[in-house]
């Protein structure tokens, strides 16, 4: 299965009758491997500033978590897994694999439980598979 078709069919998947606003997965080193035309165009900085609070949790809480110029409040997390972030009636969820990021970007009527259901449930096959 291509990145993209876990981009499309899983990340931007119906739940509810809710889509994410945008989803992608960007491998460690900030190459994209696969997101939905809509996902932001990024600066590598905002991605080396994610994994760095991966490895030390906490960095992006003082100045907020950025991508693609947008600043969301970072919210509770799982310290070095997941990453939850808040704007507005919308947010961003962050999944850690062995390999990549995965990311969802979701905004009202999509709740931020099921962004994270969605984005998680995904990191966490991706590590069962190795990645």
């Amino acid at each position: 299965m291509s990145w993209q078709t876990y981009v499309d069919e899983h990340l931007m998947c119906e739940i509810e009758g809710h889509h994410l606003t945008a989803a992608a997965i960007v491998g460690e080193d900030g190459s994209v491997w696969a997101q939905s035309a809509s996902f932001p165009q990024f600066k590598p900085e905002e991605i080396t500033n994610i994994i760095n609070d991966f490895k030390e949790p906490g960095t992006l809480a003082p100045i907020g978590l950025f991508l693609g110029s947008t600043k969301y409040m970072v919210i509770q997390g799982e310290p070095g897994a997941v990453i939850r972030g808040k704007k507005g009636s919308g947010g961003i969820t962050v999944k850690k694999t062995g390999q990549a990021l995965i990311f969802g970007i979701y905004d009202e009527p999509m709740t931020p439980g099921q962004c994270n259901m969605v984005v998680e449930r995904l990191g966490d096959y991706l590590i069962d598979q190795g990645i």
